[in-house]
């Protein structure tokens, strides 16, 4: 939905409900967005970040038929489609994740396919004056980054789906950019590490004769998806860290609301309680500052057992994305001061055209921080972040 006054559309991730193929993500997108945008846009047009797998982005991409049914469907129910998350390349719900999310990552030509179809999507289902985004994966996971050679490889494949957005606008007159995400433990983890990557690889001058050779123009459709959870929990100042990007000329395509659990004095007694979190499917990377140290975990575990073998003073915040409107957890908070920082930034200076809410662990939320069903927290998400805004 259009906020106004220059501050973008404000819409939820469908990654929150099931979609590992099309079949899924159709009945989620049929069943639960209608009565999002009832509840929350009213007569208002609701704009749709849709979750598209490669199994689901295959089968739209070589399908007329299914592209026509989605058309329609938008159409029918005053909506329109303007980003795609195609970070997940399989399956994200029901079986244990962890950094296998990463994978493949950006060195492969199986990334490089899902990327192209997705934006070959978005340029046939999206409407006139939409510059839809592709939220993707931060490149790879850091330990697997092993020399130079690899992040040449990233390079390498992010230009030539760059080339293949140029030639898009050319054919469809659709800008479609690419917008990599960073996050804890991968090689696009801090905004320093994503400048850095930018200015000195993609922004480069080599890149820059690459791209020319592939599209014969600059690159300009690559920049990032800046997930405030994620910043938060490498202890970054928000409104800094979103000032380099923009000081950087680096384009902030989506600024995510997302907040993550804060542990601003650890004991035995909030270990305990932090347990319930750990058993979870996806990653839970933590980071501990201890002494002015910062201390980076892979998940809660690796946390659990440091403590255990040296207890002491130490704050932790991890990342599990908990709802935006809660700040106080009983033994612990949430990051959502860096949700509010961040707003209050892009209220005086838009920042982005796309505002999105990705709380993606329903499932995996204790019952007791499960207000309602499903549609009821989205919804009470949505209008926290726009009374920030107001």
């Amino acid at each position: 939905m259009d906020l106004g006054n220059g501050l973008g559309h404000l819409t939820y991730s469908t990654l929150v409900h099931p979609g590992d193929d099309w079949e899924q993500m159709w009945a989620s997108l049929t069943t639960y967005v209608p009565k999002v945008k009832a509840r929350f846009a009213h007569n208002q047009r609701f704009g749709v970040s849709l979750r598209l797998s490669a199994s689901s982005a295959q089968t739209l991409a070589g399908s007329a038929a299914e592209r026509d049914k989605l058309k329609k469907f938008l159409a029918d129910n005053g909506m329109y489609l303007y980003t795609v998350n195609a970070f997940p390349y399989g399956a994200f719900k029901g079986t244990l994740v962890k950094e296998q999310v990463y994978e493949p990552d950006w060195r492969s030509e199986e990334r490089t396919r899902y990327t192209t179809n997705v934006a070959d999507v978005l340029a046939d289902v999206c409407g006139a004056g939409i510059s839809p985004s592709i939220q993707s994966a931060p490149l790879g996971f850091k330990p697997r980054v092993t020399g130079s050679d690899v992040v040449a490889s990233y390079t390498d494949h992010v230009l030539r789906v760059a080339a293949h957005l140029v030639a898009l606008e050319q054919r469809t007159g659709c800008t479609v950019t690419l917008a990599l995400e960073p996050e804890p433990y991968c090689f696009l983890e801090t905004t320093d590490e994503a400048v850095d990557y930018f200015t000195h690889h993609l922004y480069s001058g080599t890149a820059a004769e690459t791209l020319a050779k592939l599209a014969h123009i600059p690159i300009s459709e690559a920049g990032v998806v800046f997930d405030i959870c994620h910043q938060a929990v490498e202890f970054e100042d928000i409104p800094a860290s979103l000032q380099k990007l923009v000081d950087a000329g680096i384009p902030i395509f989506k600024l995510q609301e997302a907040a993550a659990l804060w542990m601003p004095e650890v004991t035995p007694a909030v270990v305990d309680t932090l347990k319930r979190y750990s058993k979870t499917i996806y990653l839970t990377q933590t980071v501990e500052k201890k002494d002015g140290k910062l201390t980076r975990f892979l998940n809660l575990e690796d946390a659990f057992a440091a403590f255990e073998k040296s207890p002491g003073p130490r704050e932790w915040r991890t990342h599990f994305h908990v709802p935006v409107f809660l700040d106080d957890l009983g033994p612990f908070r949430t990051t959502r001061f860096a949700i509010e920082d961040a707003l209050a930034f892009h209220k005086k200076k838009p920042l982005s055209r796309q505002l999105e809410i990705e709380t993606y662990t329903w499932d995996m939320l204790p019952e007791n921080l499960k207000a309602g069903d499903i549609v009821d927290y989205v919804c009470r998400e949505l209008d926290w972040v726009r009374g920030q805004l107001n």
